[in-house]
């Protein structure tokens, strides 16, 4: 059962100093927290001379507290000129502030205010996992994992250059400075990384030192004498798993197959790390697939169990919302409407299964809440049958104007090739390339990612991807016709179906449609009619209104889905088929991290019907996989996404030269 994040409350001790009740103990000392920080956490790990002229550096830490060590880091990173190009701080909280108690805590931090209230106005909710904010146009990132230590450590997936061990006293909190923790600080240590805390308790170095680290005692802060610094250096040569180190391209250079929600994220990702992307479609322009409607709908998922869809959907979707923030701050915005989804049950026993997994998970309602039909009326003229899950953040874009604001950010980094297809691909000498149907090479580039959809299973005609394609039709209403109806709600409604309020032209959209794709996409009336028969169930109020229309005289966008066997999308680095084939039995027993990995080649594939949810994150995550950063998801998270999931299903079965169809079972890895 997942356990709701309790908020930390911004208490003061006696000496004024920022106090925790629960652990009884104060968050820095009684000397000064940014002193505090700079002594023990920036010193203790040499910085900031030891990121100095490297392409990125990671610092991990257990215990975000008030922030003091981050913003104590981001500055120094700011003031000096020899800094690192990328700086990735990935810290650990289980009890965070809210944005509020942040405020009152960082008023008087003098000169670093102005650098806090950039932190307090990204702040994000008190939700379980990781939570990534980005500073200085993407050259700082702030990944926050919300939870418990021994829960998250061993999900986090990063090579750490320096660690900042700030848990509270190992006397008041010892599940901090359990060896559990220190064997997952070994895990993520990348070789000669440095590691600093106030502490000089003599269970913790010898902790550290089994974990590998070479430790010993610095001179301590605020009248404290020791206190501990360490360097990895195990005695073991060995790593079957070492983490990720940044990553050595011969050129930044890389091609990507595809222009639609999933293409155009990973393009702006890879143009912000300064990446040169040539990007081929097959159509005149971006978006003019399964993307190119004018309009979709993006909402949470939400179970009682907090199920991998719905911790990856929530990922998703505050993602893409901070994702499309900042395009927008950068003068691209996407036109987003967040005029907020109300999610009905489809019977009363749907009804009952979201109230009960609302009461179960705690979730902020700043995040979502209950919403009684009576409140739906009356607020947003929406009169459904049932209360249902208020998603206040959620909304609706058109899909088309997320792609342009992309490319338009990529800006000259981009090389686009519209009107072009890719009929093959071949890995030569180090380099991907490119051809058309007569063999003549288009492009060349050492990685190479394909957002192409179902397309991509015929440039992978031996991968285990068991994609299929689902048909969508969407119908629209014009204006009239939805003045005809007497009133129309101004926020999302989903049920067993969805519909999206008025936009500037007056008129609505429903949908939608999930059938086999076996005919031409053409719009049926058959289909409309059912759309309309789902409309009338989540406003039974417009149902006679709604029969009167006639189906055979709308019209609206009809698409292709590609889905796999589980419903959740192909995202990452694409197995070595025939390497895994040539080793087959040595793999009978190998998990994720074993199977053999294609150079260079990634896949984003498969976002089926939740391409706003998870094309901006999943771009994020190739991005960082191409570039050995800390990914944004947890271990567990990135495994169900993985592409090679299915080959490793057939492998643990003894199946690998056999077919894996799109009834497959889901991973059980």
């Amino acid at each position: 059962m997942p356990r709701a994040i309790e908020s930390a409350a911004p208490v003061l001790s006696d000496q004024g100093v920022p106090y925790s009740p629960t652990y009884d103990d104060v968050y820095h000392s009684t000397a000064g927290g940014l002193a505090q920080a700079r002594h023990v956490f920036l010193g203790g790990n040499g910085l900031p001379g030891n990121w100095a002229g490297r392409e990125q550096f990671v610092i991990v830490e257990t215990g975000f507290g008030q922030g003091l060590n981050f913003l104590a880091t981001w500055q120094a990173w700011r003031d000096d000129p020899h800094r690192c190009r990328r700086l990735h701080f990935v810290s650990i909280e289980k009890h965070p502030f809210t944005r509020d108690g942040l405020a009152q805590l960082h008023a008087g931090l003098g000169d670093l205010v102005p650098r806090a209230q950039i932190l307090q106005a990204q702040w994000p909710d008190a939700l379980p996992g990781l939570h990534r904010l980005t500073f200085d146009d993407g050259a700082v990132t702030l990944t926050l994992a919300f939870g418990d230590v021994q829960a998250l450590l061993p999900k986090l997936v990063a090579g750490a250059d320096a660690f900042y061990l700030d848990g509270f006293s190992p006397a008041r909190n010892a599940d901090m400075w359990s060896d559990t923790v220190f064997r997952g600080l070994g895990r993520l240590a990348r070789i000669g990384a440095t590691l600093a805390t106030y502490t000089a308790a003599g269970f913790v170095r010898r902790g550290l030192q089994a974990a590998g680290f070479d430790v010993s005692k610095a001179p301590g802060f605020g009248g404290k004498r020791d206190m501990t610094v360490a360097r990895f250096a195990p005695a073991w040569k060995n790593r079957r798993h070492a983490p990720p180190e940044p990553a050595q391209w011969p050129t930044r250079h890389a091609i990507v197959i595809g222009a639609g929600l999933a293409g155009c994220a990973v393009t702006e990702r890879l143009a912000a790390r300064g990446w040169r992307v040539t990007l081929f479609d097959a159509h005149a322009g971006p978006a003019r697939q399964t993307s190119g409607h004018r309009a979709a709908a993006m909402h949470a998922h939400v179970s009682a169990d907090d199920s991998l869809l719905s911790r990856l959907s929530r990922a998703g979707n505050l993602h893409a919302l901070r994702a499309w923030q900042a395009l927008a701050e950068a003068g691209h915005p996407v036109d987003w409407h967040g005029c907020g989804v109300l999610q009905i049950g489809e019977d009363d026993a749907d009804h009952a299964a979201q109230r009960a997994a609302l009461d179960a998970l705690g979730f902020p309602e700043s995040f979502v809440r209950w919403m009684s039909a009576e409140e739906a009326a009356r607020e947003h003229g929406a009169p459904v049958p049932r209360g249902g899950l208020w998603f206040p953040q959620g909304g609706w874009v058109a899909p088309p104007d997320i792609c342009r604001a992309q490319l338009a950010a990529a800006g000259d980094r981009l090389d686009a090739r519209f009107g072009c297809r890719v009929a093959g691909i071949e890995h030569r000498d180090g380099q991907w390339q490119v051809m058309d149907a007569a063999g003549a090479l288009l492009a060349s580039a050492p990685v190479l990612v394909l957002a192409n959809a179902h397309e991509a299973e015929s440039l992978l005609p031996d991968h285990l991807l068991a994609l299929r394609r689902v048909r969508g039709q969407l119908t629209d209403l014009d204006a009239g016709q939805v003045q005809a109806l007497g009133g129309w709600p101004d926020c999302v409604v989903t049920g067993a179906g969805y519909l999206l309020p008025r936009g500037e032209a007056g008129g609505a959209r429903v949908g939608s449609s999930y059938e086999p794709d076996d005919g031409p996409l053409v719009e049926s009336a058959a289909v409309h009619a059912a759309n309309l028969a789902r409309l009338a169930g989540l406003l039974p109020g417009q149902a006679a209104g709604l029969s009167a229309i006639d189906p055979a005289a709308l019209h609206g966008y009809v698409g292709v889905r590609t889905v796999t066997h589980n419903r959740l999308p192909l995202i990452g680095r694409l197995p070595d088929v025939s390497q895994a084939r040539d080793h087959a039995a040595s793999l009978r027993g190998a998990h994720l991290r074993d199977v053999p990995r294609l150079p260079g080649l990634y896949a984003a594939l498969a976002y089926a019907s939740r391409g706003l949810t998870w094309a901006a994150l999943g771009a994020e995550l190739v991005a960082c996989q191409i570039e050995g950063e800390p990914l944004p998801l947890e271990a567990d998270l990135a495994d169900a996404i993985d592409p090679a999931r299915l080959l490793l299903r057939a492998l643990r079965h003894g199946q690998v030269a056999g077919a894996v169809g799109p009834d497959a079972g889901p991973d059980d890895d």
